[in-house]
């Protein structure tokens, strides 16, 4: 059964689907079988692996409310497969509120697929709402990007107190891999400290090494590729190449 890794953050704009996409093709690069959920109805994901949003005839919407298996909407790509997403998402987070077990909409879904994948990476919507609950739900476990400021940390606290929801309602495995330091600037000693303090106060694993600010995150999605294979030996693919070794270590 494939090892299921949400990436999760209720703030927007801290690297969410960056991290998502480019770990899950540092894991795919070392052999693994891949399989990306583009959980947010914004398809961000989707768009930068290349697809565009508005020209699907399934995405993970259709799965969520039961018309179609998710075999049916998984797309085959050069660094990892995907099961996309649209605008029609947020259909699915307002028709879920109304179906009981709605929790278990996600990873009921995934066992039709788990046994061809090692690995599921799941990019989370910026909300703490029933999408988010699905991922946590159907999760081993969960990697929280952290942007590197005041703000991004203030929203850490109301993440882990979800988690503690999720794991004492639906999920009691699930736990916390750790924190992927996003966006980070170590020339100024505030993202240090922030880096520092964070660590301290919740008590989760720093992953190493944080993965610095650049231009070339921002360019990597026009071309449909992760910033690995846009750019392969920039210090960010670095970084990202280094995380997933230790998220697969044994």
């Amino acid at each position: 059964m494939a090892r299921t890794i949400a990436i999760a953050n209720q703030k927007g704009g801290v690297a969410k689907t960056t991290s998502a996409f480019a770990l899950a093709a540092a894991i795919a690069e070392q052999g693994p079988r891949v399989l990306l959920i583009d959980l947010d109805p914004q398809a961000s994901l989707t768009y930068s692996m290349g697809i565009d949003p508005d020209s699907l005839e399934y995405t993970i919407h259709d799965v969520l409310v039961g018309r179609v298996p998710i075999g049916k909407t998984i797309h085959q790509l050069d660094e990892a497969d995907v099961v996309p997403a649209n605008i029609d998402l947020a259909g699915a987070e307002a028709y879920l509120l109304t179906r009981t077990g709605r929790e278990y909409a996600l990873r009921m879904a995934l066992d039709d697929v788990a046994i061809h994948y090692n690995y599921v990476v799941i990019d989370c919507p910026p909300s703490l709402g029933v999408l988010t609950i699905n991922a946590l739900t159907a999760a081993d476990e969960v990697l929280i990007p952290l942007q590197c400021e005041a703000l991004s940390q203030r929203g850490v606290g109301q993440l882990l107190e979800t988690i503690e929801d999720v794991r004492r309602m639906t999920n009691r495995e699930l736990h916390i891999r750790g924190i992927v330091a996003t966006m980070y600037d170590g020339r100024t000693q505030h993202a240090r400290q922030i880096l520092d303090d964070v660590g301290r106060r919740y008590g989760i694993e720093v992953l190493q090494p944080p993965v610095r600010k650049s231009i070339r995150f921002a360019e990597a999605p026009r071309t449909g590729k992760s910033i690995l294979r846009y750019a392969s030996s920039h210090p960010g693919a670095g970084a990202y190449r280094q995380i997933a070794q230790t998220l697969t270590a044994p």
